[in-house]
């Protein structure tokens, strides 16, 4: 296994006090961030916010905090639940503030140290931006950091718990924000049955598994490449443009005409587990999604070429049985100890 670990004591205040003069020094000890053997490297700079016990602790709190919001209620952990590796079953796009609706499903949260860009269209560039998102939008979370911070100050839990987790003991934007990101990278998905043939641990994928998997090789895998089974670029997939969004996707973060209706290409880790799919939920099940790609591709400027067969039809040619198989393989990618990890779990 390749291993980036931080073998350090570090040494700074804590107490229930909120006098910093009264802060006694403790042990946070420094965590271990693990790159497994078949991962690439993280693309978060895991040394300038190296995961500590205080700060993962402190992450943790704040992600199923519901004072992150306006109303006190909606957290991050809302519409991120561990049991459906962390997005929401019976939410076809986000619920926020007051029943307010987003326009877009909830996406899962795992192996995040190795994404390059967040969010359905790539907003955010780097993984201590991206909770500002939701944190800050009128549809989800609707509340400023300011008001996070005045909110979190009075209570003496969490002036205790900065003192711990971060030198300058201080409760502002960027503590809130590196804590959370602490808490993600750690959440790392690896152990699954994919992974430990891969790997060569010992697992064997059964004959429909294997047929799954070859043909997944040779229908989806260009997109969704690798051990990380995406190759984060966006991409036009086809979708009807659903009148009550028309969400142009990419496009508003670019403004490029070239990325009208691209979105993020997911990754497939955990599928079994993450839907509804697509970026607003519509469809409800894995064969709905391969009989989207087979039957149900609509043309349009910015279509992935992929889509576009020789004879002029669309979209990739799949049997029934074949999309059973392809959905046995996926099946391996679902990752048990992970979602069953207590570290991650709110309770």
């Amino acid at each position: 296994m390749k291993i980036f670990s931080y073998i350090v004591i570090i040494l700074i205040g804590a107490s229930c006090s909120s006098d910093k003069e009264d802060y006694v020094p403790i042990e946070n000890a420094a965590l271990q961030f693990t790159v497994p053997a078949n991962f690439p490297e993280p693309s978060y700079n895991v040394s300038l916010n190296p995961p500590t016990e205080k700060g993962f602790e402190l992450g943790k709190k704040l992600f199923y905090d519901g004072r992150l919001s306006s109303d006190g209620v909606i957290s991050c952990g809302f519409c991120h639940i561990q049991d459906f590796a962390f997005t929401h079953h019976t939410h076809i796009v986000s619920h926020g503030v007051g029943g307010a609706l987003g326009t877009r499903n909830a996406q899962p949260l795992h192996n995040m140290a190795f994404m390059k860009e967040f969010t359905w269209d790539g907003a955010a560039r780097h993984l201590d931006l991206q909770p500002i998102i939701p944190i800050t939008a009128e549809v989800e979370m609707n509340e400023t950091f300011s008001g996070i911070v005045k909110k979190l100050e009075d209570q003496p839990e969490y002036v205790k718990l900065f003192a711990e987790a971060f030198e300058d003991q201080k409760i502002n934007p960027d503590n809130i924000l590196k804590a959370l990101s602490q808490f993600m990278i750690m959440m790392i998905s690896a152990n699954t049955k994919y992974d430990k043939i891969e790997r060569n641990e010992g697992s064997v994928f059964t004959q429909e598994e294997a047929s799954g998997f070859e043909l997944f090789k040779s229908k989806c895998a260009s997109c969704h490449q690798g051990t990380l089974f995406t190759d984060q670029s966006y991409r036009n997939n086809g979708l009807a443009i659903d009148p009550q969004y028309n969400d142009i996707g990419r496009n508003r973060v670019t403004g490029l005409a070239e990325d009208l209706h691209k979105f993020k290409v997911p990754s497939l880790r955990n599928i079994e587990l993450t839907f509804p799919y697509m970026h607003d939920g519509r469809l409800k099940t894995l064969n709905d999604v391969l009989d989207h790609y087979s039957d149900g591709v609509v043309n349009s400027e910015t279509l992935e070429p992929t889509f576009k067969r020789q004879d002029g039809t669309l979209g990739i040619p799949m049997t029934a049985e074949e999309k059973l198989q392809i959905i046995a393989f996926l099946k391996t990618l679902t990752d048990d100890d992970f979602l069953n990890d207590d570290r991650f779990s709110e309770f």
